[in-house]
């Protein structure tokens, strides 16, 4: 196993899709940099993205260096990291149960990025509002409750406290974080499903409350949602 310190690709202002990966090396305290918001980061991320380095090339960010391979899309970055960080049962079935909860996850973002830009990604959120307006209503009356109902069942067809096998893996974490962003986005929809999810609130306060994570949400590496990433907060959207 390469011994190199692992490096993260990822636009530096907002969380987006890259703290899913970013939070899996908080928990488990791995040597990591955060590329893009180091001096001359960005230069560095575009070269990759140009197909100007060595390795695979990836589409978009997050990516990850780690030795001489080049791994893009949060899944399969998570999959490749978490045997390594300890995030992940041994079992096979365990590692693909977890891939398939996470390829979901993935899921649940990319409908959550289509509530504010359901028309065309390069078009301002207030130039297609109508559109986003209906994309949201039937996003957070339908998709929310169904979604986070599967894994509240998931959650309770374990122990209760963790989605795969016995102790924390990075699918948790990821989770934790999707409903943290929720609630920041759509808070009076996420009230109106609490009750229906109480194991899976549980799991996401008490991932929050770790030791090995609670230093990192409250430290500056922990970029505030804001209006540029995947989780916005327009009030209008969540009625």
């Amino acid at each position: 196993m390469s011994k190199a310190k692992y490096e993260l690709y990822y636009w530096p202002g907002i969380q987006g899709r890259g703290e899913f990966i970013r939070l899996s090396l908080e928990y488990a305290r791995a040597p990591y940099l955060d590329v893009a918001r180091e001096p001359g980061g960005m230069p560095k991320m575009f070269a990759f993205l140009g197909g100007k380095q060595a390795g695979a090339l990836p589409f978009a960010p997050p990516f990850l260096k780690h030795g001489a391979l080049v791994i893009g899309h949060v899944a399969n970055v998570l999959q490749y990291l978490a045997p390594r960080l300890g995030l992940v049962p041994a079992s096979e079935s365990a590692r693909a149960y977890a891939h398939q909860l996470q390829l979901t996850v993935t899921d649940v973002v990319a409908e959550t990025h289509d509530t504010h830009h359901p028309t065309s990604v390069s078009t301002r959120y207030e130039d297609q509002m109508s559109d986003a307006k209906r994309k949201a209503a039937s996003f957070t009356a339908e998709r929310i409750p169904k979604y986070l109902g599967y894994f509240e069942n998931v959650v309770s067809r374990g122990d209760g406290k963790h989605l795969v096998g016995r102790s924390r893996t990075y699918v948790d974490l990821s989770v934790f974080q999707l409903i943290a962003g929720l609630r920041y986005a759509f808070p009076n929809a996420m009230k109106r499903v609490a009750r229906k999810i109480p194991k899976l609130s549980r799991l996401h306060d008490s991932v929050a409350k770790e030791p090995k994570l609670a230093a990192y949400l409250a430290s500056p590496r922990r970029v505030p949602f804001n209006e540029h990433g995947i989780f916005r907060r327009y009030p209008e959207l969540d009625v």
